[in-house]
Formats: C-alpha cells, sequence, structure tokens
C-alpha cells in the first residue's frame, strides 16, 4: 500500500484492545467513502480485533503487514 493512497493515518501504538478497535471507529468517519485509514497498532489482539470491526462494519480490510513489532493496517471505509 503506498501512503499516497492513505487519507488518514490513526497511530494506536502502545495501547490495548479495544482502543485500537475504538479509535479506528472513530476515526474512519473522518475520511470519505472509499477513502483508506491506515492504523498502527502493537497490541497482537489488534489482528483478529480490527479485521473483525472492518467485516462488521462493512469497510474492507486491504492489507496488513508487519513491522519491528507494529502492525499496519489498511482499511477502505465502504459506508
Amino acid at each position: 500500500m503506498r501512503s499516497s493512497n492513505v487519507a488518514k493515518t490513526l497511530d494506536a501504538r502502545g495501547v490495548l484492545c479495544p482502543i485500537p478497535v475504538l479509535k479506528a471507529k472513530q476515526t474512519i468517519s473522518q475520511v470519505g467513502v472509499g477513502s483508506v485509514l491506515e492504523i498502527l497498532a502493537t497490541d497482537p489482539a489488534a489482528k483478529e480485533d480490527i479485521s473483525a470491526w472492518a467485516r462488521r462494519a462493512g469497510h474492507q480490510l486491504l492489507s496488513m503487514q508487519e513491522e519491528n513489532g507494529v502492525m499496519k493496517f489498511y482499511v477502505k471505509r465502504g459506508v
């Protein structure tokens, strides 16, 4: 995922779930439908939690990358 495709970045590093999901839920409303939200997280539970939240909320998880203990999620806003 190129950073030029990202409309907004949410830095949720250092906080435990459910905080990354709650912040993602608030932040995705700040980007337009079809835009991409990048979420940075360090809590291992975020892998499953953010994926499940995106699916339930009607958004699309485009990709998830992990680098040096930081997970980067790219979520395309659906509705």
